[in-house]
This record gives C-alpha cells, structure tokens and sequence, in this order.
C-alpha cells in the first residue's frame, strides 16, 4: 500500500478508536445479521472479544507502513481462527461487516475512496491468513 492509502485507513481509524466498543457491537451484530451461522463460533464475551478485534485491527493499522514487519501476526492470527472454526468463506463476510461497520461509525467521513482503501487493505490482511491457514490445515492433512 502507498503512502496516501495508509493516510486515509490510519487517519480514518483514528476516528473510531473512541468509540472502539461501540463499533465491535455494531461489527459483531452485522456478522450474525449476514451469517447467523458464525455466532456459534464466539464463545467468549463478545464484548471481550470486540476489544481484541479492535486491538488487533489497531496492531495492523498502525503496522501498514512496514508490512513485512507484521505479517508474521497476521499470518499467526489466521492460523489461530482454524481452531476457532473459521473457513474460508467467513473471510468475505468479515470484510463485508468491517467496511458496514466502519461506514457507520465515521458516517459522512466515509467516503468512496475510504472504502476503496479499506477493502484493498482487508483484501491483503485476508489473504494472508487465508493462506496461513491453508497452510496448516494442509499440514494437518498431510500429517
């Protein structure tokens, strides 16, 4: 990513740290409005689990400019979800929540271009812990 994307996602977010909580409860309830059949897949404290997805997105927010530096916990991150349940398919849900979600908490800041960014950077978060993933449970296939 270029220097003027990572200006808008790092600036955008920004805006919502302060109102982090409200933005996972607002994420977390479009995730099981689009697919209920994830709820299953939470089973601790949303609002404890909102706080490590916002820790998290913060930690690859703020690494965007040294992305190879953050990869390894990305890609760590997507191993940890194939315990949890997560499939592949999930990934695009997610992505489709957080750009909801991120509409919604910066309202008329919210623009095409921001979008654009967002979803480019969700794209390249996903990918890689897809893979990571895939990874492992080829690994386990093959074991």
């Amino acid at each position: 990513m270029q220097g003027h994307k990572i200006d808008l996602i790092q600036g955008s977010f920004r805006q919502v740290e302060p109102i982090a909580d409200d933005a996972a409860a607002l994420f977390y309830g479009r995730l099981f409005e689009l697919d209920p059949s994830v709820k299953p897949l939470f089973k601790t404290d949303l609002v404890e689990q909102g706080r490590k997805l916002m820790a998290s997105l913060g930690l690859v927010v703020k690494g965007l400019r040294d992305l190879e530096k953050i990869l390894p916990t990305i890609r760590e991150l997507g191993v940890r979800h194939v315990a949890y349940g997560t499939k592949t398919e999930h990934y695009s849900t997610v992505g489709e929540a957080l750009l909801w979600t991120l509409e919604k908490g910066l309202g008329d800041a919210w623009t095409p271009e921001m979008r654009e960014v967002w979803a480019e950077a969700y794209e390249l978060v996903a990918e890689q812990m897809i893979e990571a993933a895939n990874e492992v449970s080829a690994d386990v296939v093959d074991a």
